[in-house]
């Protein structure tokens, strides 16, 4: 919400109704002085903080991850998968089947 707009709205609440006895002198003149030296809440900082705590927690993850996969024994260390032999396969799994007229 606007200040400038804030202000008046307040301003006119208090103009509407009559100020009783219980009210401290210038109650409203320290409320607006209030409103007046608040400043606006730094969305950038807010957004930078959260960046940094989601960075952080993302290099935890990627270093556990990494140690797991680093220290946990192959799953088939009696054979071991020829990643390169497997790629050639695949590519050349279309030229193995051959023409059908020849």
């Amino acid at each position: 919400m606007n200040i400038a707009e804030l202000q008046r709205k307040l301003l006119a609440a208090a103009r509407a109704n009559v100020p009783g006895e219980h009210v401290p002198y210038a109650f409203e003149k320290r409320v607006m002085a209030l409103l007046a030296a608040r400043t606006p809440g730094d969305h950038l900082a807010l957004w930078v903080r959260g960046l940094w705590q989601a960075a952080a927690s993302c290099v935890a993850v990627t270093l556990l991850l990494g140690a797991w996969a680093f220290f946990s024994p192959p799953a088939n260390s009696s054979k071991p998968d020829d990643l390169s032999q497997n790629f050639e396969n695949t590519l050349l799994a279309s030229v193995d089947q051959g023409d059908p007229t020849q």
